[in-house]
């Protein structure tokens, strides 16, 4: 008899949205350890159950919650789960990620996973307590805001201690950029996997658990946690975070001229500075913390808006770095108040503030340009700068209505049917991420090139934090890197640390860990890491094997993106990255595109994928354990034909 697992549960729920049939799986520790959670676990049964070509928004798509072996064990940055799904936005692989305490609570419900298909007649959302699970009817809850939703289902179960990931009008609607929010703190919000939960009728999953999955050493969690407490709170760490979250860096970005404006044509914005975690906290608008599960850094902060009055929205949670951006600067707008406003709204409606932000910007631009009319939205003129403009295309993106319903659907269809596709900033069709490689980190643009998402940021830590001797570089030197690398090179060498950055984050999106507080640059290092899988799970592990993991969900990902079309002409940037940026700290500067090709293909062969083709080679997919992806008859080996 085997033992009982030490960190999960063992079970994943499988939940038929047409049948309302429920059903548990029960997978072997070999295959925990090989997928360990988010995009593993996600990723698995996407190329497993899910046939090429399915509609993102059609029944067929399979919509996955997912934790990890060590969720919801007691150490810093362990809250977050992952949705993964096929993307309405890219038509790609779909994952988003969200902190809080909505993954803790799904594991101490007694499932590491849950796995929805099908489409349910009419509204309704799951509800999971200490295993028992159950389908609700969700009429009342349809066209309710996410917050509302939230409070309503707590109060209808009778327990205020539940946790709720719901979707808004904007998920109901089918916006292709929909987000799911975790409460009033945290989104999964890209990739539109808030859409897939409309299309399925689904408005909201909630879960509570008392049962936590027992751990092998606790006594080790307890010593590492010491150590957290004891080093956190450092400048080489996370003080920024701890004091302003990521609305710290904006002034930091501005003074590099990296800080996104008018939709990405300059680096910097006059009266940027008022954007800044620091101004807000002395305006008394950034006014107190909220922490994740377990987790000391609470880098999540609360606003408060008390003027003018149109603009009055009371507590919300303070937006981080990317919503400012998106929906600050890029669109023009320098004021706290009306971005923390914009912010909130995306959040009661369930948008993706990145997305939302983008779409914005790139419609600004059209209309400046002629290609849009400015008087689009009525009254409201759209143009750079109009807090008025953002507001009214929230409402109606949200709601498909007027103007909103051609801004659904995304910059690069608007794109297209306007004629205006250098103007869309996005890449695979997503909206790109408010970090411009343009600014001190090229490393970005790579990573826009060949990540699966498209305009996804979080494929590696900056370029410029090590390209001086630091606390960032000497956390690298686990895995060889002892040498600055250059931030604005693309050569072999800045490639090749590429791969490794890459790896190490995608490890952590296989065991839903925080960046915020890991190696590379953050407190926990890579050994700690180490140390904590083993004092949760029991295994034996080392470095090795869990870089080889952070690889396997690279691969898979990719794979899926093969088997749905994608090809090697996928893997670019914008236009708008590759044109100089007009002001700031990094005028003139621009993405050289015969470069970055060089540097795409060079990435290819680091990663044992063929240089043309970007297919991963049989001989990689069996060293990582895919064999069954490498089959004579799979659809990768099609491809390689």
């Amino acid at each position: 008899m085997s033992r009982l697992p030490y960190g999960y549960n063992g079970q994943i729920l499988r939940i038929n949205l047409s049948t309302g049939e429920m059903t548990v799986e029960r997978q072997s520790e070999r295959w925990y350890r090989r997928y360990l959670g988010g995009r593993g676990i996600g990723a698995y049964y996407l190329l497993t159950g899910l046939k090429p070509g399915a509609d993102p928004l059609g029944e067929e798509n399979l919509l996955i919650f997912a934790a990890s072996v060590v969720t919801g064990a007691p150490f810093p940055g362990n809250a977050r789960a992952s949705v993964v799904a096929k993307s309405p936005l890219t038509g790609g692989f779909g994952e988003s990620e969200a902190g809080g305490f909505w993954g803790p609570e799904l594991k101490f419900s007694g499932y590491d996973a849950l796995l929805f298909e099908g489409k349910a007649d009419k509204p309704v959302y799951l509800y999971i307590q200490d295993g028992e699970a159950g389908l609700y009817d969700a009429a009342a809850l349809w066209g309710k805001t996410t917050s509302e939703t939230e409070k309503q289902i707590r109060a209808e179960q009778g327990d205020p201690k539940i946790q709720v990931a719901a979707i808004g009008p904007a998920g109901e609607n089918r916006v292709v950029y929909a987000a799911i929010m975790a409460g009033d703190y945290n989104s999964f919000g890209r990739m539109g996997l808030g859409a897939v939960m409309g299309s399925k009728n689904l408005k909201a999953v909630a879960v509570r658990g008392t049962a936590k999955p027992d751990l092998y050493n606790p006594e080790k969690i307890k010593e590492i946690n010491r150590w957290f407490a004891d080093n956190f709170n450092r400048p080489e760490t996370c003080a920024l975070f701890y004091s302003l979250g990521t609305a710290g860096g904006v002034t930091l970005y501005n003074e590099m001229g990296a800080l996104p404006s008018y939709n990405f044509q300059h680096g910097t914005i006059e009266g940027g500075e008022r954007l800044s975690g620091e101004h807000m906290k002395e305006e008394g608008l950034m006014i107190g913390k909220k922490r994740c599960y377990a987790c000391p850094v609470a880098c999540r902060k609360i606003a408060r808006v008390d003027a003018p009055e149109s603009l009055r929205t009371g507590e919300v949670h303070s937006p981080e770095y990317e919503t400012i951006a998106a929906l600050g600067s890029n669109c023009g707008i320098t004021d706290p108040r009306v971005v923390i406003k914009a912010a909130h709204l995306c959040n009661e409606y369930g948008l993706d503030t990145i997305s939302t932000g983008g779409v914005i910007a790139f419609a600004m631009e059209a209309a400046e340009k002629g290609l849009l009319p400015k008087d689009l939205l009525g009254s409201a003129p759209l143009q750079f700068g109009s807090s008025e403009a953002l507001f009214t295309c929230i409402d109606l993106i949200a709601h498909c209505k007027g103007a909103g319903e051609l801004m659904s659907r995304g910059a690069r269809q608007m794109a297209q049917e306007i004629g205006a596709a250098d103007l869309a900033v996005q890449g695979k069709g997503q909206e790109l991420a408010l970090q411009d490689p343009r600014g001190g980190k090229i490393g970005a643009a790579l990573g826009y090139a060949v990540s699966t998402h498209g305009g996804d940021h979080i494929e590696m830590e900056h370029d410029f934090q090590f390209a001086q001797r630091g606390h960032f570089l000497k956390s690298m030197e686990p895995l060889g890197v002892i040498e600055p690398v250059p931030a604005m090179s693309l050569d072999l060498e800045k490639v090749r640390f590429f791969v490794l950055n890459q790896k190490v984050w995608g490890l952590y999106n296989m065991l839903d860990i925080c960046i915020f507080v890991a190696a590379p640059g953050h407190t926990l290092s890579l050994s700690a890491i180490r140390d904590l899988v083993e004092a949760v799970t029991g295994w034996q592990t080392s470095l090795y094997e869990l870089m080889e993991a952070g690889e396997r969900g690279l691969v898979m990902a990719r794979i899926f993106n093969l088997q749905e079309g994608f090809t090697v002409e996928d893997d670019d940037i914008p236009q708008r990255i590759k044109e100089p940026l007009k002001s700031g700290a990094a005028a003139g500067c621009r993405v050289d595109p015969g470069r970055l090709k060089k540097a795409v293909h060079d990435y290819y062969g680091i990663m044992g994928w063929d240089e043309e083709t970007g297919v991963p080679y049989r001989g990689k997919l069996i060293s990582l354990g895919l064999e069954w992806l490498a089959a004579e008859e799979s659809a990768v080996e099609t491809l390689r034909r």
